[in-house]
């Protein structure tokens, strides 16, 4: 047998050895011994990464076997209000946005807006149509034509960057329609979501002009001019010389670009729509409210909202009609929470953004940072006009202040929002079936 003197010997040897060759590694190469100490950290990080993704993707895996109604009945939601709502409202303004970049109007705007957009935003003009066209059409055309004018070299990285924190915004219908009328049946309620949606956007945009300054020290700072109509017009023209597709292929293009960009987020609100349910069904949601509660006491809100706030981070749409149905609040609360979320948009829009913007170099960080800044922003300003814009407004009726999102036909009132859910599938259908001729077409040529 061994005797225990000879063991120690032979670990005090080893430990010895050991110490030895640490430091000849440490000092004799002169690498400090914390620079490996982060370096094994910095290839812990990715596995540990892998772990946690690989954890989560098979806990949700899971979920959808253990409840497979749920996740079933939320899907199809979601489905319906992609294919009712989001398609038909969106397709015609990325058509004919694309088709505007093809023949050189946004280069005519973008030579118009130029003493507009550089002073207050720090981007240059063609920002001008990106906001226009984000604020019509809603959530992700401003990160679509970011991308887009990115790819085109019209945009540097970080005015990319700038621009895509304030130009995704839901468009009035959603809220005038959907939110205002549909979830809280109160269509005086828009103007106040509006106003502080769209006004904390814009103070957004002007926050992040400051953003990136030490990245263009470098660039020279350009001069303003007045716009002239004669270069814009010349820049147009060039533009359009640019272009050597015939109308058809470019038309083609348009259409299976854009359609291909709806099919990708009706995907992620699908996604987004189960994850919801089923993080509902595990209890996930009620845990993270009790801690989202002690948030909201401390800003003397309902903790009744924790729940519908939680919902709302992940999709907004469930969120806002959550948010409405909570009664033992007052109008005042709910349109500060509706505000927030609105803002907030949902991981499931700005999945939608990071899946657009992974095209280009754009990074994802400086959208993440204005979508919270911005949900701050809109709740304060809900509670700042709250009595401008609401209580001392007169009431005259629903007829008067129902004008932007309903028309009345003699004795009925037929809203754009129920034609859109009666006429929106064939519109989608009818949408998806050319889309599917034009690259069956392609693909028989090839």
């Amino acid at each position: 047998m061994i005797s225990f003197d000879l063991v120690d010997y032979f670990l005090s040897w080893f430990s010895h050895l050991y110490k030895t060759s640490f430091y000849f590694i440490t000092h004799m190469h002169k690498v400090p011994s914390r620079f490996l100490i982060k370096e094994e950290q910095a290839l812990l990080l990715p596995k540990l990464k892998s772990i946690t993704l690989a954890l989560l993707i098979t806990i949700m895996a899971i979920a959808l076997v253990v409840f497979p109604q749920e996740s079933f009945d939320a899907s199809k939601n979601g489905l319906h209000m992609w294919w009712q709502i989001v398609f038909p409202s969106l397709l015609p303004f990325l058509i004919i946005s694309e088709l505007l970049i093809c023949f050189g109007v946004v280069s005519f705007l973008g030579v118009m807006f130029e003493p507009l957009m550089r002073p207050f935003f720090r981007v240059p003009g063609v920002g001008g149509f990106v906001w226009a066209m984000g604020l019509a059409s809603g959530f992700p055309a401003g990160a679509k034509f970011t991308a887009r004018l990115r790819l085109e070299k019209q945009l540097t990285r970080i005015e990319g960057e700038r621009l895509v924190s304030f130009t995704n915004s839901s468009n009035p219908l959603f809220i005038f329609v959907a939110v205002s009328v549909g979830f809280f049946q109160n269509p005086k309620l828009g103007i106040l979501l509006a106003a502080a949606h769209y006004g904390g956007n814009m103070i957004v945009g002007f926050i992040m002009r400051f953003y990136g300054q030490k990245e263009e020290q470098a660039i020279p700072n350009r001069i303003i001019k007045l716009p002239s109509i004669k270069a814009a017009l010349k820049q147009m023209h060039r533009t359009r010389l640019k272009e050597t597709r015939p109308f058809g292929k470019m038309l083609g293009d348009s259409v299976t670009s854009s359609i291909h960009t709806l099919l990708m987020i009706g995907g992620f609100i699908i996604l987004f729509s189960v994850i919801n349910q089923l993080l509902s069904q595990m209890n996930v949601t009620a845990l993270l409210a009790k801690a989202i509660a002690g948030c909201l006491h401390v800003f003397s809100l309902s903790p009744s909202f924790s729940i519908p706030f939680i919902s709302g981070l992940f999709e907004m749409t469930l969120g806002a009609k959550m948010t409405s149905s909570i009664s033992n609040a007052n109008l005042l609360q709910q349109a500060m929470i509706a505000s927030f979320i609105l803002a907030f948009s949902g991981l499931s829009v700005q999945a939608q953004v990071a899946s657009i913007l992974a095209e280009t170099d754009i990074r994802f960080a400086p959208f993440f940072f204005a979508r919270v800044l911005h949900g701050f922003i809109a709740a304060t300003l809900a509670y700042l006009l709250w009595n401008s814009l609401y209580v001392e407004i007169p009431d005259y009726g629903h007829a008067a202040l129902a004008f932007p999102v309903s028309q009345i036909i003699g004795d009925e009132t037929t809203t754009l929002y129920e034609q859109m859910l009666h006429l929106g599938p064939l519109f989608t259908i009818i949408s998806l079936s050319v889309y599917t001729c034009i690259i069956a077409k392609r693909i028989i040529r090839f």
